[in-house]
């Protein structure tokens, strides 16, 4: 018995009930000192614009700031939390991504994801869908922004061609 038996099918969406242009926003998330602070110690990155904030103070930024990884980190999170592909997401194949704008402690963020394209791949078991995600804050800014591309699992016989 591995665990998985009698757990339910998958909470994700197969990729044949995608649709180019279908768009869904996660819950927000409110980012604090402490997620800084964990990231920092997990990732090992110390850069004072994080971690220093006398230094920070005297940056164009006026303040310390989240890595931009760890907004990265939130999108991911957030989009596990639509429960789009929870369950039916095969490998994450690639990412496009571009950090536009700081984020601080105090922020909440959510995602906006609109598949932007599919692809079938009969033979890897489903298709690509790209999402074009955006990582937003409370003041409707985005703050993030890219390209996921992600291989999710299709219907056993339900795929047209390869």
């Amino acid at each position: 018995m591995t665990g998985l038996e009698g757990s339910g099918p998958p909470l994700g969406r197969y990729f044949e009930e995608f649709q180019e242009g279908q768009s869904m926003q996660s819950p927000g998330r409110t980012l604090t000192e402490a997620d800084i602070v964990l990231f920092a110690g997990l990732s090992g990155d110390y850069n004072p614009l994080h971690t220093d904030a006398e230094f920070a103070r005297g940056s164009r930024f006026g303040g310390r700031i989240a890595h931009g990884l760890l907004g990265l980190a939130f999108a991911s999170g957030l989009a596990s939390r639509l429960n789009f592909i929870e369950g039916t997401a095969l490998a994450f194949m690639g990412l496009e991504w571009r950090f536009r704008a700081p984020i601080v402690a105090g922020d909440t963020v959510h995602i906006v994801a609109k598949v932007a394209r599919k692809r079938e791949l009969r033979r890897l078991g489903g298709g690509v869908v790209s999402f074009d995600v955006r990582l937003v804050n409370q003041r409707g800014e985005t703050v993030q922004r890219g390209r996921w591309d992600i291989l999710v699992k299709g219907r056993e016989g339900e795929t047209s061609e390869s």
